[in-house]
C-alpha cells in the first residue's frame, strides 16, 4: 500500500470519527443553545416581569389613595384615568406571564390574578364614583372595604406567582448548567480526539515522509561537508519515499562517478601542469598571475616566486621591449579581462609574441609567448592564458641548421669544380684580395686608378665565382663590388673610407677562406694524390647522396619543433663529418696487402684478417696515424703471436692464423681492439727480458698486468737477434708515442683468468679521441663479441686475441 493511500484512508477515518463525535457535540450544543434561549428570553424575563407586577400594584395602590384623598373633582377624574391606564398595563403583564407559564400552577395563579385584578379595579371604580358624587364617607368605606381587600388578595396571588417563577427559573438554570457542562465535555472530547488524530497523522507523515527526507537532507549535508560519496541510504520499503531514496542513492552514485571523473581530470591537469615541458600561466584582473601554473614555468623564469606576481614584472622585466610597447601590453591585458572576447580578438595582434629576457646571471633567453582568452558562457573574458616557451636552444639550432645548410650548399658547389681548378681559383682570389688591400693602405684618398683597380679585381673574383657556380661567395663579393661601383660614380654620394673598404675586403676574405677550409679540411682535397683520389671517390659515390638528402631535410624541417631540429642538426652534422673519410679497410689496405709476403718470409701461412668496423669510418687526416700504429701491431702479431704451421696443427688449429680488429665508440673514445688466435702473451719471456735489461729485479713481485706493461718500454724486445721484421726494440714504444701524441692511450687486456701462466690470451686496445671516426648509419653500435662486456680500468671492452710478444 502506498503512502498516499495510507494517508488518505487515515484522513478519511479520522474525518468520519471527528464528524460523528462532532455531530453529537453540535446536536448537544444546539439543545443547550435552545435551552439557553428559553431561559434568557422566556424564564428570566418572566421572573423579572412577575417582580415588576408587585411594583406596579404598589403604584396602583398609591394612585387609588391619592384619588380617595383628593377633593378636586377634576383631579379625581384625572387620577381615575391614570388608574385605567395602569390596569391595561397590568393586564398586558399578566398576558405575558400567561404566555410564559411553565406549569399548570402558574397558569392557575395567573387566572386567579386576572380575576383579582378585575375585582380590584371594580372596587376602585366604585370608590371613584363615590368620590365624584361627593360621597366621601362612602368612598372611604368602599376603599377600605373593597379596594384594600382586593389589593391584598391580588398582591398575594402575584407574590405567589413571583415565587413560583423564581423556583422555575432556578430549575431551568440548573438544567441549563447541566446541559452546558455536558456540551463542554463533549466538545473537549471531540477536540482531544481531533488533536490525537492530527498528532497521529503528523507522526505517520513524519515516519513515512518527513523522517526519510530529513535523513536524506542530513546525509546530503554530511556528504557535502565530508565529500564522502560512498555512503548510501537504506531502502526499507518500495513506496514513494523508497523510490525517492533509490533515486537519491542513484544521484549520489552519479555524483560519485562525476566526482571521480572531476578528480581524475583535476589530477590529470595537475600532472600535466607538473610535467608539461612548457610554461603555462593565467592572468587575472589586475594583471596578476593566478596561483595555478605549470611547474615548468619555474624552470623558464628560474624562480619559484610566481604566484600572485605582476605579469609585467615577471615576464617583461629586463627585456629588450621599449616603454611604449610595455605600456601597450599592460593596457591591453587590463582592458580585455571582464570584457567581451571580441575586445581581445581586436587587440591580439598587438600582444608581443617573442621577447629576449636577460636572466640574473647575465644569460639571455629567447621566450616565445602565446596568448589565449579564457571565457565564460557569455563570451566574457575571465582570464588570459599565456603559454611561455624557452626557444633559446631552438633559435640556436635554427641558426646552426641554416649554417649547416649553407655549408652543405657550399660543399655541393665545391664538388662541382675539379680540385685543381678550385685550388687555382682560391689562389687567384687571395692574390686579388691582397692587391686590393695593398691599394687601400697606399691610398688614404680616393684616386681613379685605385678605384678602377679595386673594381676590376673584385669583378674578376665575382666572375670566376659565378663561372664555377660558387653562389654563396659571389653574393658576398657582389655587395662589395656594388660599393666600388658607387665610388666610380661620385653622384651616388659614396665616399672613400679606408676602414670601411678594409672591412669589405675582410668579409670577402672570410668567405674565400671558408670555401678553402671546407675544400681542404672537410673534403680533404689537399691530401696526397692517392689519398685525394680515395677521398674524391668516396665523396662522389656516397656522400653526394647524403648531401642532397641533408639539404632537403634542412629545407623542410619544422623550425618550431625542438626535437625535430635536434634530429636534423645531428643528422646533418654526421653527414658533414662523413665528408673526407675512409673505411678502415681502405686505411689499412697497404698493411694487409703486405702480410702474405711477411708471412712467407717468416715461414708461416698468410693470416686471415677480420675487420669489424661496426659502421664507423676514419677521417682522412687520421689515416696516416692509424696506418703507422697498426702496421707495427699487425706485423708484430704475425711475427710474435701466430705460431708456425706445424705447431698450430699440433694444437688443432687452422694452419693460417686469424687476426681480428674491432672498432666502436664508447665513453667518447674510439676503441680499436686487435687480437689474434696465437699462443698469447709470453709473460715468462717478458719477465726474463726485463731482468736481463735491468728493468726489474729477479726477486721483484709483479702482476701479469705489470709485466705486460714492460713491452711498452723503449728498446724492449724479446728477440735475441735482429731481423728485417723485428728485434730492434722500436715497435711498441713507437706505437705508444704515436697514440699519446694524439691524446690517446694503449691498454693491454687479458682475456683469460690464468694469472701467473707463461702465456696468456690478450688483446691490445687502442683508444683515440672520438672525432677520429664517424658513424655512417647514425646508430650507436655496441660490440657484438661477448668478451667485450668485460671492462678494464681504462674503460676498454674485451674483444678477442691480439698480437703477441714472444
Amino acid at each position: 500500500m502506498t503512502i498516499r493511500l495510507r494517508i488518505t484512508l487515515l484522513v478519511i477515518l479520522t474525518f468520519i470519527a471527528i464528524s460523528a463525535i462532532g455531530g453529537y457535540a453540535v446536536f448537544q450544543s444546539r439543545g443547550s443553545a435552545v435551552e439557553v434561549k428559553s431561559v434568557t428570553e422566556g424564564v428570566v424575563p418572566s421572573v423579572l416581569a412577575s417582580s415588576d407586577l408587585v411594583g406596579q400594584l404598589k403604584d396602583v395602590q398609591l394612585a387609588a389613595m391619592v384619588m380617595v384623598t383628593e377633593t378636586d373633582t377634576n383631579l379625581i377624574g384625572q387620577e381615575n384615568e391614570k388608574l385605567a391606564a395602569k390596569k391595561a398595563t397590568l393586564e398586558k403583564a399578566l398576558e405575558f406571564q400567561a404566555g410564559q407559564a411553565a406549569s399548570q400552577a402558574q397558569k392557575g395563579l395567573i387566572e386567579q390574578a386576572k380575576e383579582s385584578l378585575d375585582n380590584y379595579f371594580g372596587a376602585i371604580d366604585s370608590t371613584a364614583k363615590f368620590k365624584l358624587a361627593g360621597k366621601d364617607a362612602l368612598a372611604q368605606a368602599s376603599f377600605f372595604g373593597g379596594v384594600v381587600q382586593y389589593q391584598a388578595e391580588l398582591e398575594g396571588v402575584v407574590d405567589t406567582l413571583r415565587i413560583e417563577k423564581n423556583r422555575s427559573k432556578d430549575t431551568a438554570i440548573a438544567s441549563l448548567n447541566q446541559n452546558l457542562a455536558s456540551t463542554t465535555t463533549t466538545i473537549s472530547i471531540v477536540t482531544a480526539v481531533a488533536v490525537v488524530a492530527l498528532a497521529l497523522i503528523g507522526f505517520l507523515l513524519y515516519r513515512q515522509i518527513t523522517g526519510p527526507i530529513s535523513r536524506m537532507q542530513i546525509m546530503m549535508t554530511e556528504i557535502a561537508v565530508n565529500q564522502d560519496f560512498t555512503r548510501r541510504l537504506p531502502v526499507d520499503r518500495m513506496d514513494e519515499v523508497g523510490h525517492s531514496i533509490v533515486a537519491f542513492n542513484g544521484m549520489i552514485e552519479k555524483i560519485q562517478e562525476a566526482s571521480a571523473q572531476v578528480k581524475q581530470k583535476t589530477a590529470d591537469m595537475q600532472a600535466m601542469l607538473q610535467n608539461i615541458p612548457q610554461g603555462i600561466l593565467t592572468v587575472v584582473d589586475g594583471n596578476k598571475v593566478h596561483p595555478e601554473y605549470s611547474a615548468f614555468l619555474e624552470t623558464v623564469f628560474e624562480t619559484k616566486d610566481i604566484a600572485g606576481r605582476d605579469l609585467m614584472e615577471l615576464v617583461f622585466t629586463d627585456t629588450t621591449l621599449g616603454a611604449d610597447t610595455l605600456s601597450q601590453i599592460e593596457a591591453i591585458g587590463g582592458a580585455c579581462i571582464g570584457e567581451d572576447v571580441m575586445n581581445f580578438e581586436f587587440n591580439e595582434h598587438l600582444m608581443v609574441g617573442e621577447v629576449e629576457k636577460k636572466m640574473a646571471d647575465g644569460r639571455v633567453k629567447i621566450l616565445d609567448l602565446s596568448w589565449s582568452p579564457i571565457t565564460d558562457d557569455a563570451d566574457q573574458v575571465i582570464r588570459l592564458m599565456l603559454c611561455v616557451r624557452d626557444v633559446t636552444e631552438l633559435r640556436k639550432l635554427a641558426a646552426e641548421a641554416n649554417e649547416q645548410k649553407n655549408e652543405l650548399e657550399i660543399i655541393g658547389e665545391i664538388l662541382a669544380v675539379a680540385a685543381p681548378k678550385f685550388q687555382e681559383f682560391i689562389v687567384t682570389s687571395r692574390r686579388f684580395l691582397d692587391e686590393n688591400e695593398q691599394l687601400v693602405h697606399q691610398n688614404p684618398e680616393a684616386t681613379a686608378f685605385a678605384i678602377a683597380k679595386l673594381f676590376r679585381n673584385m669583378h674578376t673574383i665575382k666572375g670566376n665565382a659565378r663561372t664555377y657556380g660558387l653562389l654563396h661567395l659571389s653574393n658576398v663579393v657582389h655587395g662589395v663590388e656594388e660599393h666600388y661601383d658607387d665610388l666610380r660614380h661620385p653622384e651616388t654620394g659614396a665616399v672613400w673610407n679606408q676602414e670601411t673598404l678594409l672591412q669589405d675586403l675582410a668579409k670577402v676574405r672570410v668567405a674565400v677562406d671558408r670555401y678553402a677550409r671546407i675544400n681542404e679540411v672537410t673534403l680533404g682535397r689537399q691530401a696526397a694524390p692517392e689519398q685525394a683520389a680515395a677521398v674524391e671517390r668516396h665523396i662522389m659515390t656516397i656522400d653526394r647522396k647524403h648531401i642532397l638528402e641533408s639539404l632537403h631535410r634542412l629545407e623542410t624541417v619544422n623550425t618550431a619543433n625542438l626535437h625535430e631540429m635536434v634530429a636534423v642538426r645531428n643528422a646533418v652534422r654526421k653527414t658533414l663529418r662523413l665528408l673526407g673519410t675512409e673505411t678502415i679497410d681502405e686505411v689499412l689496405a697497404s698493411v694487409t696487402d703486405s702480410l702474405p709476403a711477411l708471412a712467407a718470409e717468416l715461414g708461416k701461412a698468410a693470416p686471415v684478417v677480420e675487420i669489424e668496423d661496426n659502421g664507423y669510418v676514419i677521417h682522412t687526416h687520421s689515416s696516416a696515424l692509424l696506418k703507422n700504429v697498426f702496421m707495427h701491431l699487425i706485423r708484430n702479431a704475425v711475427d710474435h703471436g701466430l705460431e708456425m704451421p706445424e705447431e698450430r696443427q699440433a694444437k688443432g688449429k687452422q694452419e693460417a692464423g686469424t687476426i681480428r680488429l674491432q672498432m666502436g665508440v664508447m665513453n667518447n673514445m674510439l676503441h680499436m681492439a686487435l687480437s689474434d688466435d696465437g699462443r698469447g702473451l709470453a709473460l715468462a719471456r717478458i719477465r726474463q727480458t726485463g731482468i736481463e735489461k735491468n728493468l726489474i729485479t729477479a726477486d721483484q713481485a709483479l702482476t701479469d698486468a705489470e709485466l705486460a706493461e714492460l713491452i711498452m718500454r723503449p728498446g724492449f724486445s724479446t728477440r735475441s737477434e735482429v731481423t728485417d721484421v723485428s728485434g730492434r726494440g722500436v715497435g711498441m714504444d713507437a706505437v705508444l708515442d704515436f697514440v699519446t701524441r694524439e691524446h690517446g692511450r694503449i691498454e693491454i687486456q687479458f682475456l683469460d683468468h690464468a694469472e701467473g701462466a707463461d702465456f696468456r690470451q690478450f688483446q691490445i686496445n687502442v683508444l683515440l679521441p672520438e672525432n677520429v671516426a664517424v658513424e655512417v648509419d647514425g646508430i650507436d653500435v655496441a660490440y657484438p663479441v661477448p668478451e667485450l662486456d668485460q671492462m678494464t680500468a681504462g674503460g676498454m671492452p674485451a674483444a678477442g686475441n691480439d698480437p703477441q710478444v714472444a
